[in-house]
């Protein structure tokens, strides 16, 4: 069956499981104490402009997003989001199940705005009441965000400075960020992120790896003892290998650029072959996330040759649903939709 279901549904590209394969019996330190680690971290920190980040690797977006979260955050506080936000809608209560609140603002279009952020910390401290309740201690965005959508270099600015001025961090999640930064239509680079959040991560699940999340601390922010609470969350790999000659590879001859953009240009013919079909978008998304309106009754009917993502009613009679394209997406399986469609 052919499917744009999702940008991890593919295994790895090839060349990660050559190095993967090539590397298999070297006799390597575990827990990240390995030469690989040494050099993927380098060349994450080359990459971002940033010779002194502090760079951990992880296994998943959920795992980063928990434990980035606990470990940063106060006892007594929560992390912004917005109420599309990943940490606020799919991630089964992950956050809050370490005793954090996800603390909600309106999503436009999967974005938060900078201006309503800024009054929402202020109006919570001019409460008087506020002793009695969850302080806002960080800022979550996603980049891309949850609808494709991304933010531009002047928003991203924006919301940088209303958490300088109220001195909390802005923790952008990137689970699909080279999808982000490959984006036609994106002004924002890597460096710009790298100066403007003090926490980030590079998704490499869902660009091209077979697991893996570059974790990367701007500041020299990384929480005391961060390799003692991963290990506590139960999140450290005694094989970090496997993370870290991943990332080592993606991060040689701009191979994660390069194959992200390749997710770009199939999803601009997949938005191309929709509208010349005639149908109708949800939102225009300039990343590999495609939001279709679809009738139910034609939902039905292809279901049973494609697999895609439900994401949310229309109306009584229409769904949007989700077609992802990924790093691994050819021309022609987008011909193959066509000739379904």
């Amino acid at each position: 069956m052919l499917s744009f279901e999702s940008d991890y549904i593919e295994g790895a590209h090839p060349k990660i499981l050559e190095a993967l394969a090539k590397t298999n019996m070297e006799s390597l330190s575990g827990y990240g104490a390995d030469e690989y680690t040494k050099t993927a971290k380098e060349k994450i920190a080359a990459a971002c402009a940033l010779p002194d980040a502090q760079i951990a690797f992880l296994t998943g977006g959920t795992q980063t997003n928990q434990i980035v979260i606990d470990t940063m955050l106060h006892q007594y506080e929560g992390v912004v989001a917005a109420q599309s936000g990943h940490v606020s809608v799919h991630e089964a209560g992950a956050i809050e199940y370490t005793g954090r609140k996800v603390l909600t603002l309106p999503s436009h279009n999967g974005k938060i705005d900078a201006a309503e952020l800024d009054s929402y910390i202020s109006d919570f401290y001019k409460d008087g009441n506020h002793e009695h309740m969850v302080f806002p201690g960080m800022v979550y965005i996603s980049h891309p965000t949850e609808y494709g959508t991304l933010y531009s270099k002047a928003e991203m600015t924006e919301i940088s400075k209303v958490c300088r001025k109220h001195k909390i961090p802005l923790f952008l999640d990137g689970a699909r960020l080279g999808y982000g930064l490959m984006s036609r239509q994106s002004d924002l680079t890597l460096l710009d992120i790298a100066e403007l959040c003090d926490v980030f991560y590079i998704g490499g699940t869902k660009v091209g790896a077979l697991c893996g999340e570059a974790l990367v601390f701007t500041k020299k922010n990384m929480p005391l003892h961060f390799e003692h609470l991963v290990k506590k969350h139960g999140a450290l790999l005694a094989k970090g290998r496997l993370l870290a000659i991943q990332f080592d590879t993606l991060f040689t001859d701009d191979l994660y650029f390069e194959i992200s953009r390749n997710a770009i240009d199939r999803a601009e013919e997949l938005k191309s072959l929709f509208t010349r079909k005639g149908y109708k978008f949800f939102m225009d998304s300039p990343t590999n996330q495609q939001f279709v309106i679809l009738e139910n009754s034609k939902l039905n009917e292809l279901q049973k040759k494609v697999k895609f993502a439900f994401w949310e009613k229309y109306d009584e009679s229409h769904t949007v649903v989700r077609f992802a394209t990924s790093w691994a997406t050819t021309s022609e399986k987008i011909s193959e939709l066509e000739k379904i469609l």
